[in-house]
């Protein structure tokens, strides 16, 4: 039941091959999704904002703020992977940052953060040409090398991934 809660569409599989369909639709989904992260969040109260989507996670609250902190850091990488032979990110501490006093703030920051960011995921991400989705970047955390194709399919998984947080606490709430 945990592991239902805490990954409510599966967990991340990375695949060998992107195809062009694929690709499109995280463009799509990249695109679509602060509209739907709003929507999500819409009419919620404070208390309902400050629910933990399971136990011991994290409030909607922080997931709204870990989204845009989470995909301003997916922006960097791209341009980053864009613009220099593979370089190597900088992590950060998610739980540590869902801790620090914006987390508490009321939403819209994040959301128009969200808006913007996703935005200019979307101009990339429609832009890049086949070659550049071999371009790459190191993660040293994980110790591994990212494609940016594989780096769209993760995105796009995070996003669905954090929407399903908020939609199945509302629907297990009757919010």
């Amino acid at each position: 039941m945990l592991e239902a809660l805490k990954y409510p569409i599966g967990k991340f599989v990375k695949s060998d091959v992107y195809t062009k369909a694929q690709l499109k639709s995280y463009i799509v989904n990249i695109a679509a999704f602060p509209e739907k992260l709003r929507h999500e969040v819409s009419g919620l109260d404070p208390s309902q904002l400050d629910t933990p989507y399971r136990p011991d996670g994290w409030t909607i609250r922080q997931v709204v703020h870990h989204c845009a902190d989470s995909h301003m850091n997916a922006l960097i990488r791209f341009k980053l992977a864009l613009t220099e032979q593979n370089p190597t990110i900088r992590p950060y501490l998610e739980n540590l940052w869902a801790k620090l006093p914006d987390s508490a703030m009321p939403l819209e920051s994040s959301l128009k953060i969200v808006e913007g960011v996703h935005a200019h995921l979307a101009c990339l991400w429609e832009a890049l040409q086949t070659s550049d989705l071999e371009k790459r970047y190191i993660h040293p955390q994980y110790q591994t090398e990212f494609t940016l194709a594989h780096a769209m399919a993760l995105y796009d998984w995070h996003s669905q991934h954090h929407l399903a947080h908020i939609s199945t606490l509302k629907k297990s709430k009757n919010w």
